[in-house]
C-alpha cells in the first residue's frame, strides 16, 4: 500500500469512526481537545487499517467519508456524519424528513408558497431539503434560515443568484451544500417570514452570498460563490463552531468577514475552520478577514488575489497549516498576510503562524506572536495534510455535478 493511499485510508477511516456528541447552541465545551481528539482517532484507526475498508483516494477527508458511495442519492443524510473542523457537530436536517422544492419562484417572503426553498428553510421541524430539478432561484429577500435545516443542491444545478441570498440568524445546526451562490444584492425594509408562527421587518441587508449573524453550528460545504453585494460568507455577532470548507470562490473583493468590529468582544469565542477551499480568480481581499476568535486556515489552494489574503484586527489567533500561496505577479501584492488597524507595537504580539504553507511566486507570510503550539490550541481543528498535496485535495471543490447512481 503507497503512503498515499495509507494516509487516505487513514482519514477515510477516522470520518468512519466519528462519534455522536451532543449538540448545542454555545461554543464548542472544550476547544483545547479537539485537535487531541483528531488525533487520537487516527491513531486508532492504524490498528483497523487491513479491515477491507476503501477509500475514494482523494485524500479530502470529507469527500472520501461520502463521495465513493454510488448510492449516495439514498443515503443524502449521511453526509451530515462527514463534517470535521469546528463545525462538525452541524447535523443540519439529519434527523428530519426529506423535503423536495419543487418551485423555484419566490413570489411572497411573508407567504411562502409550499414547494418553494422559502416555506422549507423556515419550517420548525428538522427538514433535509433537496431539488426536484435544476433551477435557478432568485430572492426577492433575504432567505432567513430555521434551526436544522440543511440545503442540499447534490443531483441538481441550483443557483441562488441575482437577490438577496441566505441568512443565518440566531439558529444552530444549518448545512449550505453544492448550492451555486453568486450575483447577491442587498434586500430589506419590508416584512420577511423566519418560522411559521412569526415574521417581522427587516432593515435593509448587506447582501452577502451567506451571512451568519449569531448563528452556531454552522457548515457550508462544495458551494461556488462569486460576484456578491458585500461579503461571499460572513460570520458576525456572537457566531462559532462553523467550518467552510470545499468552496470555489471567484470574481469578489471582500471574500469572507469573520468577526462584527474590533469593540465586538462577543465575538472573542468564535471559533472557524476553513478547509480544502479553492480562492481563484478575480479576488482581492479577506480569504479571510478575522476579528478576534480563533481560526484554522489548513490545506486551501490561494491561487489568486489582488491585495492580500489573509487579514485581521483586534488580536485574532490564526493558525495557517498546510496551504499553497501563490502569490500575483505585482511586486507589491506578495505579502499572504496583513496586520490591520494596529502598528507593529500591538500586532506583533498577535498569535499569526504558517506552518507548513507552501509559499509560491514570492509569496511571505507574516508571522507574529508566541510560537509555541499551545498558543495555538483553540485555533486547531484538524490534522493537516502536506501542503503539495492541496492541488488533489481541492481539485473537486465547489458545487459538484453529481448524477444518479453514480459516485459523485
Amino acid at each position: 500500500m503507497t503512503t498515499t493511499t495509507s494516509l487516505s485510508l487513514l482519514f477515510f477511516l477516522f470520518s468512519l469512526l466519528t462519534l455522536t456528541t451532543l449538540i448545542s447552541s454555545s461554543p464548542l465545551q472544550d476547544p483545547e481537545l479537539v485537535a487531541q481528539e483528531v488525533n487520537r482517532k487516527i491513531n486508532a484507526s492504524v490498528a483497523r487499517r487491513n479491515l477491507g475498508y476503501l477509500s475514494c483516494g482523494t485524500g479530502n477527508p470529507i469527500d472520501d467519508c461520502w463521495r465513493c458511495d454510488a448510492n449516495w442519492e439514498k443515503n443524502r443524510q449521511r453526509l451530515a456524519d462527514c463534517a470535521i473542523g469546528f463545525g462538525k457537530n452541524a447535523i443540519g436536517g439529519r434527523d428530519g424528513k426529506i423535503y423536495v422544492v419543487t418551485d423555484s419562484g419566490d413570489d411572497d417572503p411573508v407567504t411562502p408558497k409550499p414547494g418553494t426553498l422559502r416555506y422549507a428553510v423556515i419550517q420548525d421541524e428538522p427538514l433535509w431539503i433537496i431539488f426536484a430539478r435544476d433551477m435557478v432561484i432568485q430572492l426577492k429577500e433575504e432567505l432567513i434560515m430555521n434551526s436544522f435545516k440543511t440545503i442540499d443542491g447534490r443531483g441538481a444545478s441550483v443557483h441562488i443568484a441575482g437577490g438577496p441570498c441566505i441568512t443565518i440568524q440566531y439558529v444552530t445546526n444549518v448545512i449550505v451544500h453544492g448550492i451555486n451562490i453568486h450575483d447577491c444584492k442587498q434586500g430589506g425594509n419590508t416584512m420577511v417570514r423566519d418560522s411559521p408562527r412569526h415574521y417581522g421587518w427587516r432593515t435593509v441587508s448587506d447582501g452577502d452570498g451567506v451571512s451568519i449573524f449569531g448563528g452556531s453550528h454552522i457548515w457550508v460545504d462544495h458551494c461556488s460563490l462569486s460576484n456578491c453585494n458585500d461579503g461571499l460568507i460572513d460570520a458576525i455577532h456572537g457566531s462559532t463552531a462553523i467550518t467552510i470548507s470545499n468552496n470555489y470562490m471567484t470574481h469578489h473583493d471582500k471574500v469572507m468577514l469573520l468577526g462584527h468590529s474590533d469593540s465586538y468582544t462577543q465575538d472573542k469565542n468564535m471559533q472557524v475552520t476553513i478547509a480544502f477551499n479553492h480562492f481563484g480568480e478575480g479576488l482581492v481581499q479577506r480569504m479571510p478577514r478575522c476579528r478576534h476568535g480563533y481560526f484554522h486556515v489548513v490545506n486551501n489552494d490561494y491561487t489568486h488575489w489582488e491585495m492580500y489574503a489573509i487579514g485581521g484586527s483586534a488580536n485574532p489567533t490564526i493558525n495557517s497549516q498546510g496551504n499553497r500561496f501563490v502569490a500575483p505577479n505585482d511586486r507589491f501584492s506578495k505579502e499572504v498576510t496583513k496586520h490591520e488597524d494596529a502598528p507593529e507595537s500591538e500586532w506583533k504580539g498577535w498569535n499569526w503562524r504558517s506552518e507548513g504553507d507552501l509559499l509560491v511566486n514570492g509569496a511571505f507570510f507574516t508571522a507574529s506572536g508566541a510560537g509555541a503550539s499551545s498558543s495555538y490550541a483553540r485555533a486547531s481543528s484538524l490534522s493537516a495534510r502536506p501542503s503539495t498535496l492541496v492541488g488533489s485535495i481541492t481539485t473537486s471543490a465547489g458545487a459538484l455535478s453529481c448524477k444518479k447512481g453514480s459516485r459523485c
